[in-house]
């Protein structure tokens, strides 16, 4: 599926008109069915589907792990833009009433609108653990490693990407989508399907650290999540409430928002 369309532009540059082409992100919707019904349409980059889908179940508290999926796949042949998730018999009971709150739509940007109050997403959520740590001064050279995981945005200047780190700063998991929360869902999906999950303890962001950003984290039991953006007032006051720590990278500085303790010098 193509992931760049080629556009054909006026540039207006000196008094002096002339044309020529830029390449532009594709943005497609990607329907997500659970147990044979609707229940997300997302706006997307093609790409990564399967990953997209597991780590938005996983976002959203429908699993809590890679076990409690008993099958998940795309039909090419009736919709490449649709993954089919079926739940294991044990897990299906257990977010019963969660599969009933299907039909919104999720925007790239949209955050939480619509998909109910802060407080309820709170009750998918426990704090973190704490055995991570990295050096403040490497932490501030993480924001290459984004760079090299940045094909489309190189091509584009208008993509997102997430880069799922373990403690040895080793790369579990990448990816890249024109929407923020798309990114950190296909690169935690990503981890999930691998295995690398329980190895993935820091995350870094290309975007503004929002509250949805902190929430995925939490689910996927990331314990640093860095960003080149600032935080939101609400996502620093969960990340506090779940022993989470941010911090924001600006140039030569690192801002530290929560749990500076993981920062320390090692």
């Amino acid at each position: 599926m193509r992931q760049l369309s080629a556009e054909t532009v006026t540039y207006f540059k000196d008094n002096v008109y002339k044309t020529g082409q830029q390449n532009l992100v594709v943005e497609e919707p990607l329907a997500i069915k659970i147990e044979g019904e609707p229940y997300s349409v997302v706006m997307r980059t093609p790409g990564n589907e399967i990953f997209h889908a597991a780590g938005f179940c996983l976002s959203e508290g429908i699993i809590d792990s890679k076990e409690d999926i008993a099958s998940i796949g795309r039909c090419k042949a009736m919709d490449p833009n649709l993954v089919a998730v079926t739940l294991t018999a044990q897990r299906k009971k257990k977010v019963k009433k969660l599969l009933k709150k299907r039909g919104f739509i999720s925007q790239t940007s949209c955050g939480i609108c619509g998909k109910g109050l802060v407080k309820d997403l709170n009750q998918i959520m426990i704090p973190v653990g704490k055995t991570a740590a990295i050096n403040a001064g490497l932490a501030l050279g993480l924001e290459n490693r984004l760079l090299e995981h940045q094909k489309l945005f190189g091509k584009t200047y208008s993509t997102h990407a997430a880069v799922l780190l373990d403690d040895k700063l080793r790369v579990t998991a990448a990816a890249e989508d024109v929407g923020r929360h798309n990114a950190l869902d296909k690169a935690i999906g990503s981890a999930l399907i691998n295995g690398a999950i329980a190895n993935s303890v820091i995350a870094v962001l290309s975007s503004r650290l929002s509250y949805e950003l902190v929430q995925k984290g939490v689910r996927a039991g990331i314990e640093i999540i860095i960003a080149i953006s600032r935080p939101t007032a609400l996502a620093v006051n969960l990340a506090k409430s779940m022993n989470v720590s941010i911090a924001r990278i600006k140039k030569d500085e690192l801002i530290i928002f929560s749990g500076d303790d993981r920062f320390k010098d090692l």
